[in-house]
């Protein structure tokens, strides 16, 4: 593994990006046949070792104004979103979401990929890659899990108490059991926590001796620095795929302006013997192809590009969960993540010391230990009305092992104003009907733009569910010993006198109180607020499907793009339907699926 700068100008294999999927491929093939000349072109910065990446507790960083490891993505205004135009952060480095995400293990369900309808995609055939991926570092002998592979899955080895006051009330209030593993491909609407003693918490993508995060920068392609054929050069924004008789041969690339601001723009090319592998994710894939001359006409002729290939699905698809988070004061009392958050001094030189001896260390946290992959039952089903009627019958009702949304507290608050402690109620729903696009689009001053409409909330069903869980985590907050009330700017602004006005109080209510009535102006109050805030999870996918090319595909079965040779994707982007889970878990999937596909293509064993 070499440095940034170029010292070959053709590898026998191309990676138009550096991300989750890019590096378990390139990582493995490199490990199957360490004589392949291997090159990952990343936009974004280097990764390795760095705090911000590898200690848990520091995702937020790659949030800040400053960070150059994300990629904003701003969506077209939208009147289902009160004319907000919504804005999505996609991974920018080296290692991509893996290495900037949350950690959450949060597997899809085994339906979600028997519904793709792809030959070799079915869950029983994933399964053995999901095992191979991974070592779960929590119950042995579970059919479904691996015990060896690169991945580290565990607890994170530091235990946030506040969480288990969820599950307890959750359990009881909500009436919903628990389960020591709901990432089982089929177990949901049960509670998972650190509720047993011999079950500490949520699975995370964090080694449960080292503290560090787990992810596919460091695990696949960073511990093969050893082998000069493996190559990463980071900062280089490829621009499109290079073809001869429609066979792709190599790349186009620049410097990446946001990683080297001051770097000279011109464009330079690198060849390809055997493959290129477009897999800059569900908004950068698109563009490459798109920029190669692959897509819709319209799309093409309006930015002066000759066509290739005429891929009318190409940034169409697209799709996401919808996140919101909520927050409310906790009891001065309880166990967060706010004092480290806020940097104070003696937790942070404490926790440091304990992270770096490898001790139990808050470092080793995100901050959410619960969670409940949720499916409503048949009161909830009334009274979430006749609006998520047909999404339930039609989609949801016969599948079993399909949650509608995932329920989940989180132990702390990054936006909080003043000291204190906090926890929030984020719900994210997990099959959305509303589908968006992202496509290139020419700006007025010659430049290149995004033509992006994420979809949030075009389908009136996708709020309903939102809606009833603001409701439902609320009546759970209220019960919980460590509430102490809601931070009225951050909640839905119900009219003076509703039962339903936010604010800051002493303690939980008693735990066979009433729920909270809420009048017609109160359900139009938390409409609005949804409508206002709803947020990205940052799972986006979709845009390249692996789908028919008649059903607005973009690859087949063996990630070939349709219409052109020695030319694949592999990414999120080649999803064709949602998953029922956070993301990350699949684009380590994909890239251990696309390893063993162009590895048989090559006759590597």
């Amino acid at each position: 593994m070499t440095p940034s700068l170029p010292s070959s100008t053709e590898f026998d294999i191309i990676f138009t990006g550096g991300g989750t999927a890019a590096c378990v491929v390139a990582g493995r093939l490199a490990a199957y046949d360490s004589s392949l000349k291997i090159l990952i072109l990343e936009a974004g910065p280097h990764t390795l070792n760095k705090p911000g990446h590898v200690q848990p507790s520091q995702f937020f960083t790659n949030r800040a104004p400053t960070s150059t490891t994300l990629t904003v993505n701003i969506g077209n205004p939208s009147p289902c979103l009160n004319g907000r135009a919504p804005i999505v952060h996609s991974g920018h480095c080296v290692g991509g979401g893996s290495s900037v995400n949350y950690m959450a293990y949060s597997r899809g369900a085994a339906s979600d990929f028997d519904d793709w309808g792809v030959d070799g995609w079915e869950s029983k055939s994933l399964i053995p890659l999901m095992k191979k991926l991974e070592t779960y570092e929590m119950q042995p002998n579970r059919p479904t899990h691996g015990y060896d592979g690169p991945i580290k899955v565990s607890a994170g080895g530091y235990k946030l108490d506040i969480c288990d006051e969820f599950v307890r009330v959750g359990m009881t209030y909500h009436k919903r059991p628990y389960a020591d593993d709901t990432n089982d491909l089929e177990t949901c609407n049960t509670y998972s926590v650190p509720y047993r003693e011999l079950c500490l918490c949520l699975r995370r993508f964090i080694g449960g001796e080292s503290g560090r995060r787990s992810d596919a920068a460091h695990y696949y392609v960073y511990n093969q620095a050893h082998n000069p054929n493996l190559q990463i050069w980071d900062g280089k924004r490829v621009k499109r795929v290079i073809f001869e008789d429609k066979r792709a041969v190599g790349v186009e690339f620049t410097s990446d302006p946001l990683t080297f601001p001051d770097a000279d723009r011109s464009l330079s090319t690198v060849r390809a013997s055997k493959l290129v592998v477009v897999s800059a994710g569900a908004f950068g894939s698109p563009g490459i192809l798109e920029r190669s001359g692959i897509g819709a006409k319209t799309v093409l002729n309006q930015c002066g590009i000759e066509q290739v290939v005429d891929l009318p699905g190409v940034g169409e698809n697209y799709q996401d969960h919808n996140f919101v988070i909520v927050p409310y004061f906790a009891a001065d009392e309880a166990t967060t993540m706010d004092a480290h958050w806020r940097g104070e001094e003696s937790v942070d030189a404490e926790s440091l010391a304990r992270w770096n001896n490898k001790e139990k260390s808050i470092i080793a946290q995100n901050g959410s230990d619960a969670k409940i992959k949720w499916r409503p039952d048949d009161h909830e089903l009334k009274e979430m009305g006749l609006a998520f009627q047909s999404r339930w019958e039609g989609f949801f009702q016969g599948h079993p092992d399909k949650a509608v949304a995932i329920l989940a507290l989180h132990a702390g608050y990054l936006r909080a104003l003043s000291p204190g402690n906090y926890m929030c109620a984020g719900y994210f729903t997990l099959y959305p009907a509303s589908i968006g696009r992202v496509h290139i689009k020419p700006e007025e001053n010659g430049s290149e733009g995004v033509d992006f409409n994420p979809g949030f909330l075009d389908d009136p069903s996708d709020i309903v569910p939102l809606n009833y869980a603001y409701k439902k985590m609320r009546e759970i907050f209220r019960r919980m010993p460590s509430y102490r009330g809601e931070i009225p700017v951050n909640h839905p602004i119900f009219p003076e006198g509703s039962a339903a006005v936010c604010g800051k109080t002493l303690g939980p209510v008693d735990f066979n109180a009433p729920d909270i009535i809420y009048t017609a102006e109160d359900d139009q109050a938390i409409d609005k607020y949804h409508r206002d805030t709803v947020n990205t999870t940052w799972h986006s996918l979709g845009t390249c499907a692996m789908k028919p090319k008649a059903d607005q595909g973009v690859v087949d079965a063996r990630l070939n793009v349709y219409g052109v040779s020695n030319l694949k994707v592999a990414d999120l982007s080649i999803a064709p339907k949602n998953i029922g889970g956070n993301t990350c878990s699949t684009a380590l999937l994909i890239g251990e699926k696309a390893a063993m596909i162009i590895a048989e293509e090559l006759g590597l064993n």
